[in-house]
């Protein structure tokens, strides 16, 4: 059996305004695995993931990162594990270049000045922003403000990447490559990967298994094409599954013969054509 990298055991997590941000929430992420965490507005996730990188502590219940409880003791330690960069870029880069924004984690993790550099260094290859040692994060565009946020945490080398909503405030050129180069990272390096994000079109490119968190619950988890099925569920917690998955969907109450897998991507889409037209 595969060891969880991350588990949620009855977690609740109270505001101090009385807020009910999560409640009783229960799951389970394999190590290695990509999944996606999608829910309406003030669903919970952005909290969701603030409790697993050990940024707040849960009100009630349990969390276990590789098996170690997260907890006072250990927190340091579950820190250098998990990595969260936030929706926001401009919330994580606050240094005057973007070499000391990279530099900022491996340095506090009190590694000596060559591996930091070193790692800086190797994180910007990473994500295709050689050469930008000495620019200024505020001068960068929402693309590049977002892969530098991504080099802060692959310098500490995590074990969970935690990314919230990526593609937020992002034209169509820099989405793409933005999804590309998750996906990129995430068959290069053994991490889990965990992504909060309201966008369902960029869910089947870059997950496996979704979690859709409605009012701080978990209401399903699934694999994607599962999840995206079931669309009275969807319904309720006010999402959409993908515009291809809605149009072949409504081809299939027209009459047209349903796919036996649903499209959820244009790629997918053509496949299926091809198939129809090749049965004629």
């Amino acid at each position: 059996m595969s060891q969880n990298a991350v588990e949620l055991k009855n977690v609740r997590y109270v505001y101090p305004d009385g807020l009910i941000a999560l409640d009783d929430v229960n799951l389970e992420i394999t190590k290695g695995e990509k999944v996606a965490i999608i829910g309406p507005n003030g669903a919970g996730k952005s909290t969701l993931l603030m409790n697993i990188a050990g940024i707040i502590k849960p009100s009630q219940g349990e969390i276990n990162i590789f098996g170690t409880a997260l907890n006072d003791k250990n927190i340091y330690e579950i820190r250098r594990k998990v990595g969260l960069t936030f929706q926001n870029p401009d919330d994580q880069l606050f240094c005057s270049t973007v070499f000391e924004d990279v530099a900022f984690g491996p340095t506090n993790q009190g590694l000596t000045e060559d591996e930091v550099t070193s790692r800086t260094k190797e994180a910007l290859r990473h994500v295709g922003l050689e050469g930008y040692e000495n620019r200024q994060p505020h001068h960068l565009s929402e693309g590049e403000k977002k892969k530098v946020a991504i080099a802060t945490v692959l310098s500490m080398h995590p074990r969970v990447l935690i990314i919230d909503e990526p593609t937020a405030n992002l034209d169509p050129k820099s989405r793409e490559e933005l999804i590309e180069l998750i996906n990129n990272l995430s068959r290069e390096q053994e991490f889990t990967l965990i992504v909060a994000t309201h966008d369902v079109e960029a869910v089947s490119q870059i997950s496996d298994r979704i979690f859709i968190l409605n009012k701080g619950r978990v209401v399903a988890e699934g694999p994607v094409r599962e999840v995206f099925s079931q669309l009275n569920l969807l319904r309720e917690a006010r999402l959409q599954p993908p515009t291809i998955f809605q149009l072949f969907n409504r081809l299939a109450e027209k009459g047209f013969a349903a796919p036996k897998n649903m499209p959820l991507t244009i790629d997918e889409a053509l496949d299926e054509i091809q198939r129809l037209r090749l049965k004629k």
